[in-house]
């Protein structure tokens, strides 16, 4: 069986070899790079399934890297787990309207991180996903612009609820977990009861309104989208 093919890019050393030694350890093929430009280099000659971006990069930063992916037909599928020493939720939002999968924040355990890759790894790739924009009812959900819309307005989520609304109206119907739900919506470096994501469930469906009871509690498990939803290009 090939392995899995990853490629960090990443310019501080002691991290690099952090991760290469594990990542290999978990049977990964690793690829290394030191700089922006490099990594641009060396996703579209080596084809990796995953890139590990740093944010901050000498030459080209990783924001213009993610961009860069993403725009190009031959990268565009590739998945990409930022990482970055910021933990505003300002920078959380860039890096997932760049294009990010997914984002953790410097300092972060190695173990978790693995899991994450892993978890990527078994998405369906962004080619082959249904759509960018799921629409249930009156409520309009798009991923790539990073905003949601009840009835035509915006609403004022936080990054947390966006994640918490789109993880749930992705898969209508199916029960998530509350840790599922914590560990897809604030990350695993989080450091958050099991909960906390009741919280933030509550502060959305307020915003969402009458539209609320889209958000089901399932006793003993957590929480399921009940609304029929479609998705568009």
């Amino acid at each position: 069986m090939t392995k899995p093919k990853l490629l960090i890019i990443e310019d501080e050393r002691s991290l690099q070899e952090v991760l290469s030694y594990n990542l290999e350890k978990e049977g990964f093929e690793v690829i290394v790079a030191s700089d922006g430009q490099d990594g641009l280099r060396r996703v579209q000659s080596q084809q990796p399934d995953l890139v590990i971006l740093d944010l901050m990069l000498p030459v080209i930063d990783g924001l213009e890297v993610c961009r860069q992916i993403r725009s190009d037909p031959r990268t565009q599928a590739t998945r990409i787990l930022m990482l970055t020493a910021r933990s505003e939720e300002v920078d959380e939002i860039v890096g997932f309207n760049m294009g990010a999968d997914d984002y953790v924040t410097k300092p972060f355990k190695i173990k978790p991180l693995i899991h994450r890759i892993k978890a990527l790894l078994r998405r369906t790739p962004a080619s082959e996903q249904a759509k960018d924009v799921v629409v249930a009812g009156e409520i309009e959900i798009d991923r790539v612009h990073h905003s949601a819309k009840l009835a035509g307005k915006e609403l004022d989520l936080t990054p947390t609820e966006f994640r918490l609304l789109w993880t749930l109206a992705r898969a209508p119907g199916r029960p998530f977990s509350r840790n599922e739900l914590m560990d897809r919506c604030r990350g695993e470096d989080a450091n958050a009861l099991e909960r906390t994501i009741d919280v933030h469930v509550r502060s959305l469906r307020q915003k969402l309104g009458d539209a609320e009871s889209l958000i089901e509690t399932v006793r003993g498990i957590g929480y399921r989208f009940s609304g029929e939803v479609s998705g568009e290009a």
